[in-house]
């Protein structure tokens, strides 16, 4: 029976001497894994913009609705026209629709009532290109239209004509490769004031990516960018 109590208390006790020793080894590597540097990368591309959109509208004021309308009409296959004989297939242009306003009938502005043209046509008109520069061009030679009388408005009086980049997906991979590099970089310099070393990744979070212009006086060309944050494990 005494050989017995003494087995027990053998293995009683063996099991607090490795019970400890795991403990103690799991804090060290819980205190090992918590020493690491957090860090962000930036990826900056600059590009062209491969997408145009430039929403017109082209806006008539008189008293007679049969000469009002007509004329409408004949502007916008003017328009249309131009931008055909500028080399724009069909598929870019979009008629949009015609309406035609009678500004006296508006009761919350009696001003209206001495109005000198009681009717305003306003018509919409829009071409969307991926060739930019036949766009720009046909904007330097729109002012040719003015000599028959028409002038050409847009829906953003602040940004006549929309630039779009959509070729994002392709940036992707190769802007968060140098992201990553860029905050390593920055970690290993953090990693080298403490002597220690950069080891692997502990957490990464991707940021958004933007697209902006490159300023206010070229919109067609942007300015892509990506920040990462990255936590490195550092190591002895």
């Amino acid at each position: 029976m005494k050989n017995l109590d003494w087995i027990k208390t053998a293995i009683i006790f063996s099991s607090i001497v490795i019970a400890g020793f795991f403990i103690g080894n799991m804090h060290k590597t819980g205190k090992k894994y918590d020493r690491y540097v957090q860090v962000k990368g930036l990826s900056e591309r600059e590009v062209n913009a491969d997408l145009a959109v430039w929403p017109i509208n082209i806006t008539l004021a008189g008293n007679d609705l049969d000469i009002l309308k007509r004329d409408i009409e004949t502007q916008n296959t003017e328009v249309y026209n131009f931008f055909i004989d500028q080399g724009f297939d069909k598929d870019d242009l979009t008629k949009g629709t015609t309406n035609i306003s009678d500004v006296r009938a508006n009761l919350y502005n009696p001003n209206f009532q001495n109005a000198e043209f009681r009717y305003i046509a306003k018509s919409e008109f829009t071409v969307r290109t991926k060739d930019i520069d036949k766009l720009q061009n046909a904007l330097s030679e729109s002012l040719k239209l003015i000599s028959k009388g028409i002038l050409l408005g847009s829906k953003n009086e602040w940004r006549p004509i929309e630039y779009i980049f959509t070729g994002l997906s392709q940036l992707k991979p190769s802007m968060i490769e140098e992201a990553t590099k860029n905050a390593r970089e920055v970690a290993e310099k953090f990693a080298r004031d403490s002597d220690s070393q950069v080891g692997k990744i502990r957490v990464a979070r991707q940021g958004l990516f933007t697209i902006n212009d490159r300023d206010q006086n070229t919109p067609q060309i942007k300015l892509v960018r990506v920040v990462s944050t990255i936590d490195f494990q550092l190591e002895d």
